[in-house]
C-alpha cells in the first residue's frame, strides 16, 4: 500500500507542477453533491484496507479507499457501529468519501455528527507532501484540528489517506414510536422531548406522521416506550430497521424526484418554528434539518429559501438537483470567505483538488 500511496504523492506533485485540476473520487456515490466536478480523476479505491482496530479501545483506522460497506461490516462483527451513521447513496462508498462528504444520517441527532468522531488524519496536500494531524484519542486534539476540519471538505484541501475514527457499541435494544401529529406539534413534542433523559437516536416527521425511534440499555428504551407510546399515543413501528435505511439513503418515497425538482436541506434551531415555504417538508434531527422538495422547479425559489433560513438562524443547501447555478451552498460572509481562501493556499496552493466543487471562487 505504501507504493501505492507514494503514486498519489507523486501524481499530485506533477499536478502542482503543472496547475492540473485533480478530481479525487473514490466509488463515486456523491458526485452528485456540490457543484461540477471537474479534473483528471485521481480514483483513490486502490489505496484501501483497515490499518489499525482495538475493539477495546473504541477507535478504528482505515484508509481513503476502503469501502465503507467493508468498514461497517468489521465493526458489526464486534458488535460497534459508527455512531453518525453516514449514508452511502450507492454501493460503492468509500471511507474518504463519506468524510470528505461530512454527512451524517439520522443517529447524529442523538450521537453527533461525523466531525466529531474524526480523531485523526493523514492528508496529501498540493504540493504531494504526506502531513499528519491528531491522534488517535480525543485527549490528543488540541488546539486548531485540521483533521475535523477535512469533514465536508469535499477534497478541495487534499487527499484524505487514511482517517481515525471514534466507534460506539451498538444499542442493545431499539424501538420506534409512530404518532399522528401536525408539523408544529412534532416540533414543540420534539423540543420538549429533547430536554429529557429520553434515549432518542433518531426522529422523522413527514406528512403529519412523526416516527421516534429509542435506542439504549433495555430497561431505557422499554420505559420510555411505554411512557411516550401511552401519554402521546404512540405505537409501535413494525419493519423500523427498513424505515430508518431508506431515510438515510434517500429511497423513501419523500425523495422521489428531487433530482428534478431540487432536494433543499434546511440547518436550524430545533426551536424553529414551521416553516411558511412551498412544497412538502421533512424534519428530522428533532427539527434541525429540514428537507424541501418542490412539485416542481417553479416551486423552488431560491432566493426565499435562504432567506427564511436566514430569517430562523440558520441556513439553505440545494443538495440534490434543481438549479446549481444559483450556488449549491449558501454564499459566504467576507470573515468566512477569507477564512476559506487562507486555508485553500496553505494546502492547495496551486488549486488542483476539486475545482469550484464548494465555491465557484475556489
Amino acid at each position: 500500500m505504501e507504493q501505492v500511496l507514494q503514486e498519489f504523492r507523486e501524481r499530485i506533485a506533477a499536478a502542482h507542477a503543472a496547475r492540473t485540476p485533480l478530481r479525487l473520487r473514490g466509488g463515486g456515490s456523491k458526485d452528485w453533491y456540490g457543484q461540477a466536478v471537474t479534473g483528471e480523476v485521481l480514483d483513490t479505491r486502490a489505496y484501501r484496507g483497515i490499518i489499525d482496530y482495538e475493539p477495546s479501545e473504541l477507535v478504528v483506522t482505515a484508509r481513503c479507499g476502503t469501502p465503507l460497506a467493508e468498514l461497517e461490516q468489521v465493526l458489526a462483527e464486534q458488535n460497534q457501529m459508527l455512531a453518525f451513521e453516514p449514508p452511502h447513496f450507492g454501493p460503492g462508498a468509500t471511507v474518504g468519501g463519506m468524510v470528505a462528504s461530512g454527512l451524517s444520517g439520522p443517529r447524529r441527532q442523538g450521537a453527533g455528527a461525523l466531525r466529531d468522531f474524526v480523531l485523526g488524519a493523514d492528508l496529501v496536500d498540493g504540493r504531494g507532501e504526506l502531513l499528519h494531524f491528531g491522534g488517535k484519542v480525543m485527549k490528543n486534539v488540541a488546539g486548531y484540528d485540521v483533521s475535523r476540519l477535512l469533514a465536508g471538505s469535499l477534497g478541495t484541501l487534499g487527499l484524505l489517506a487514511s482517517v481515525s475514527l471514534k466507534v460506539l457499541p451498538r444499542p442493545v435494544r431499539e424501538a420506534t414510536l409512530v404518532f399522528e401529529i401536525g408539523q408544529q406539534e412534532a416540533l414543540d413534542k420534539l423540543n420538549a422531548w429533547g430536554g429529557r433523559a429520553l434515549p432518542i437516536s433518531g426522529s422523522s416527521w413527514q406528512g403529519g406522521r412523526l416516527a421516534l425511534r429509542l435506542s439504549g440499555a433495555g430497561a431505557a428504551v422499554d420505559a420510555a416506550a411505554r411512557e411516550l407510546g401511552g401519554a402521546h399515543g404512540g405505537e409501535i413501528m413494525e419493519d423500523a430497521d427498513r424505515f430508518w435505511l431508506d431515510l438515510r439513503e434517500q429511497q423513501a418515497d419523500f425523495f422521489i424526484g428531487a433530482h428534478h425538482a431540487g432536494l433543499w436541506r434546511l440547518a436550524l434551531p430545533s426551536t424553529a418554528p414551521a416553516l411558511p415555504l412551498p412544497g412538502r417538508q421533512l424534519i428530522e434531527w428533532g427539527g434541525g434539518q429540514r428537507w424541501l422538495l418542490g412539485d416542481s422547479t417553479a416551486d423552488v425559489d431560491a432566493a426565499t429559501i435562504r432567506k427564511t433560513a436566514i430569517e430562523h438562524g440558520g441556513h439553505a443547501t440545494l443538495f440534490r438537483g434543481g438549479d446549481k447555478r444559483l450556488g449549491v451552498f449558501s454564499p459566504l460572509q467576507p470573515a468566512l470567505a477569507s477564512i476559506h481562501r487562507r486555508l485553500k493556499d496553505t494546502f492547495d496552493p496551486a488549486g488542483i483538488f476539486n475545482p469550484a466543487r464548494m465555491y465557484n471562487e475556489f
